[in-house]
């Protein structure tokens, strides 16, 4: 293991002592990764269209995070831009530490123009590719990056080791401002503008005007294996991506390690993450990687494709591409099919800890909804809501309050399965549209076994919702099209090597059982990671109480935690 750097030391002071004498072994666990994260203003163009946008360290899309399974990570957010800002780092558990999770207003208050905030977490038990982005009202539009978590060292990937790795991140681009156009909405009390181009490592691809500068090439050589670590950090769409003429092997999805298929596309929820191996063994030429959303529901969306460049070595710039067959933007069947596919690995190095036993069932409904908005254009506003509840977010964060035991803040009467229930995804609902807002959480015993039944309905419309739960990984049991039957469908779940989660999709007009054992203290958030639907309530969030051990209540909160 090589002698002990005295820098990367994160334990008692003693250490140095022995570190001076230098004869020491510290497990590579020990290690501390600092990053500083300036939050600014930064000028971008494209599609012919310059605009200033917030960035981290003026770099769109921002700064990967390397980390190896083990470390301390401190991330310093020093914030110089006119928004207010928090920073979220999607699919890292936070075990007690909800301090550190990052949505504003739910586990810190945001971070303040002129004020600095540093995560200060640890990754433990986890390897894989996770991402971080702004957690506060539309920034991530341009506020995101990658979190690369290398295993433990000497612990190799549980598939063929690739010659080389690769980050995709895909997203949206618009042209105007985007706060300006999200605030326009709201007045309206309709949805924003679709964004202008969907983004491939925040280049739009040469489908695009004035794109052959913003274009994403990847040179490759013939007969190596790459690994391509995808990230949709995309607000409101789900996404297919392919490559023309090269086969996709999935062997990890949300920072788990998956049995290993092999795919003509993926589909990609905002929030998921998904490892593809690619065997590079065409005819060398240049191909396109291409991503395109998935609607499945009557609904208009951006529909253009983003491309990037899979370039074979020694292939010049005049061949033109060649593009790869998506699916159809509605099919479904692809969609339902390339789910079912994805199966936890459920190693003994790598088990599956399924929940067999169930201590809490819950049923939450997924709808759309209208409520009266005097200022707004029809007098009406669209909303989203849970179990009918549209969620309101509070002034101060939630875990402060549940910490210091601040009353008035948020109640705990969240219902476990709707007021009234309905077929919920019969025809199309129009009448009774309204719902109830409040701050209603969800309180979980520690250490009991949770189900979650998450059923899409028909009110306004179906659409499929990636819901992400923060503070845990979840396994998908079992999904499904139509209403949940509790009496018949339990008996068809996947107790043994289910995908294990952070983001998952509820079907249009289906529903989605997942199961986690609720052992992390805290307040963790629960939403649709549709940003336009989080923005309309769609979102509530679970009080998993203290446990009775020492190490199974919440940390305390950092000095420099910010104050609202």
């Amino acid at each position: 293991m090589g002698m002990a750097n005295c820098e990367n030391i994160t334990l008692v002071p003693f250490f140095y002592f022995f570190c001076m004498l230098g004869f020491v072994f510290i497990p590579t666990e020990a290690s501390l990764k600092e990053y500083q994260f300036n939050i600014q203003v930064t000028n971008v163009s494209r599609l012919c269209h310059a605009k200033p946008i917030v960035t981290v360290n003026g770099m769109f899309p921002g700064p990967t995070i390397y980390v190896r399974e083990g470390d301390r990570v401190l991330v310093n957010v020093t914030n110089s831009a006119q928004y207010n800002m928090s920073i979220h780092w999607h699919g890292l558990k936070q075990y007690r530490n909800g301090w550190a999770d990052g949505p504003a207003y739910i586990t810190q208050c945001p971070i303040k123009t002129g004020n600095s905030y540093v995560y200060d977490f640890n990754v433990t038990g986890q390897r894989g590719t996770l991402w971080w982005h702004a957690h506060i009202f539309w920034l991530r539009a341009t506020v995101y990056g990658a979190i690369v978590i290398m295993p433990k060292q000497g612990t190799p990937f549980p598939f063929p080791q690739p010659e080389r790795e690769e980050t995709i991140l895909l997203g949206e681009w618009w042209n105007n401002d985007v706060e300006e156009l999200v605030n326009q909405g709201n007045k309206l009390g309709l949805p924003p503008n679709m964004s202008d181009a969907h983004t491939i490592n925040g280049k739009p691809g040469p489908l695009f005007p004035c794109s052959d500068k913003h274009t994403f090439a990847m040179e490759v050589e013939q007969g190596k294996t790459y690994l391509l670590r995808i990230i949709n950090a995309a607000l409101n769409d789900e996404l297919f991506f392919a490559i023309a003429g090269h086969n996709l092997t999935v062997v990890e999805v949300d920072a788990v390690y998956t049995k290993p298929f092999t795919t003509q596309a993926i589909l990609i929820a905002p929030g998921q993450t998904t490892n593809v191996l690619v065997q590079v063994s065409q005819v060398p030429s240049r191909y396109f990687m291409a991503a395109r959303p998935f609607m499945d529901a009557p609904l208009s969306i951006d529909n253009k494709t983003a491309t990037a460049i899979l370039q074979y070595k020694g292939i010049p710039n005049t061949v033109l591409p060649i593009l790869p067959q998506l699916p159809a933007p509605n099919d479904t069947n692809f969609a339902l099919s390339y789910n079912a596919k994805l199966r936890s690995l459920n190693s003994p190095q790598f088990p599956a800890n399924v929940p067999l036993k169930v201590d809490r069932h819950l049923f939450y409904t997924i709808g759309l909804g209208i409520n009266p908005c005097p200022t707004c254009l029809n007098g009406t506003q669209i909303t989203a809501s849970l179990n009918n509840i549209t969620f309101v977010m509070p002034q101060i964060g939630l875990l402060q309050a549940h910490y210091f035991h601040i009353k008035g803040v948020f109640r705990t009467d969240f219902p476990d399965r709707p007021p009234t229930p309905f077929n919920y995804t019969g025809a199309p609902l129009t009448a009774n549209l309204g719902t109830t807002l409040g701050t209603r959480l969800s309180k979980i015993a520690f250490n009991s076994t949770v189900e979650l039944v998450l059923q899409d309905t028909n009110l306004l419309s179906v659409e499929s919702h990636p819901i992400h739960l923060h503070g845990y990984n979840f396994f998908v049991v079992g999904t499904g099209v139509g209403n949940f039957n509790p009496s018949k469908d339990p008996a068809k779940f996947n107790l043994v090597d289910p995908p294990e989660r952070n983001t998952v999709g509820v079907p249009t007009g289906g529903w989605t059982a997942i199961r986690f054992r609720a052992d992390n203290p805290g307040v963790w958030f629960m939403h649709c990671h549709l940003e336009l639907h989080t923005s309309w309530g769609l979102k509530t969030a679970f009080v998993v109480e203290n446990g009775k051990g020492a190490d199974q209540s919440v940390l305390p909160p950092p000095k420099d935690l910010p104050l609202c």
